[in-house]
């Protein structure tokens, strides 16, 4: 398969979901989406890792959270500025075939940042909390996966992302929550006593 076989593949993925919408899935889409709606849920989650690990570990772990977005962020940058993969919202092609718009961005997509983030804090708040032996958090992996697969999907929907984009991003962010977790849990197990 060549690669513009796998663009235009990408390309009619991402038209199939993004047809997928009405006016209360429009305000669905945009809410997981909105960045700002993730802080709360950050200081929460950052609140209960001082709960469940310790005010010491709790530090680490919410240093970790906090060095995970900020290195998912920054790869998404480098990697948008270096591959120069334009937006569904900035193709033409995409536009031409009925794109659903709700948003635009800036020019480059490719790849996704909330994505990227939303699967690296999923990874890295599950093995963070798991430092826990008390619990295996199942029911906080089903829910936190499901919000990371929420906003991923909610970036097609509105016309920000390309479906290779979030997938590419959720694999990026994916290995950085976990590198960054498997080092937090390391520095607490070798200098931070539970």
């Amino acid at each position: 398969m060549a690669l513009e076989d796998i663009i235009l593949l990408d390309q009619n993925i991402t038209l199939a979901i993004n047809s997928l919408n009405s006016p209360l899935t429009d305000r669905i889409w945009l809410f997981f989406s909105n960045t700002q709606v993730w802080f709360p849920m950050y200081a929460i989650i950052a609140g209960c890792c001082f709960w469940r690990l310790g005010w010491k570990r709790g530090i680490a772990a919410t240093v970790a959270l906090a060095l995970m977005v900020l290195c998912c962020d920054q790869t998404a940058n480098l990697f948008k500025d270096g591959v120069q993969r334009f937006r569904p919202c900035h193709t033409e092609y995409m536009i031409e075939n009925g794109l659903h718009m709700l948003s635009s961005g800036s020019l480059y997509g490719f790849f996704s940042g909330h994505a990227a983030n939303s699967f690296g804090f999923a990874w890295s708040s599950l093995l963070l909390f798991r430092m826990d032996k008390r619990l295996k958090y199942r029911g906080y992996a089903a829910w936190i996966f499901s919000w990371a697969i929420l906003v991923s999907f909610s970036r097609v929907f509105v016309g920000m992302h390309f479906f290779g984009d979030i997938l590419a991003g959720a694999v990026a962010g994916s290995i950085i929550g976990s590198a960054i977790a498997l080092l937090a849990r390391y520095v607490c197990k070798r200098w931070i006593a539970a």
